[in-house]
């Protein structure tokens, strides 16, 4: 269960520009080391602990090697992820160059089992102005 505070923020756009607004935020989330990973896989597999690292290791590599392409990476049930360099438009066509392309970055697309994992999470927050008053 993830658990939220109850936040108060100077609007800066839209409708309430210059009012406070208030907002659900994380009290804490929960961190899941590489150590604890390792462990996990160890203890439901047959791999021993530096297998697991070896894999690990190697699946950075490849992924280095994927983005260093520019290519595209799908890892089965879990998620894919892709190179994306989203380009600015400008008015004249031979004005266009590599100087026109964006920062990269990876697009990581959560396949189905994960995105319905992502639905099923359960939430609280934690508003003491609430408290005897019924969720609505």
């Amino acid at each position: 269960m993830v658990k939220f505070k109850v936040i108060e923020r100077l609007m800066k756009i839209g409708p309430l520009k210059g009012k406070k607004g208030y907002g659900a935020a994380p009290k804490a989330q929960e961190k899941f080391s590489q150590s604890w990973l390792i462990q996990r896989i160890v203890r439901e597999t047959s791999l021993s602990e530096g297998d697991v690292r070896n894999v690990l290791i190697t699946l950075r590599n490849i992924i280095i090697e994927v983005v260093t392409l520019g290519g595209a990476l799908d890892l089965g049930d879990i998620f894919s992820l892709r190179v994306s360099m989203p380009s600015t438009f400008i008015e004249k066509e031979e004005d266009v160059t590599s100087k026109v392309l964006k920062k990269p970055g990876i697009i990581v697309t959560w396949k189905d089992n994960i995105r319905q994992a992502l639905k099923n999470i359960e939430v609280e927050v934690d508003n003491p102005k609430r408290k005897g008053k019924k969720e609505g």
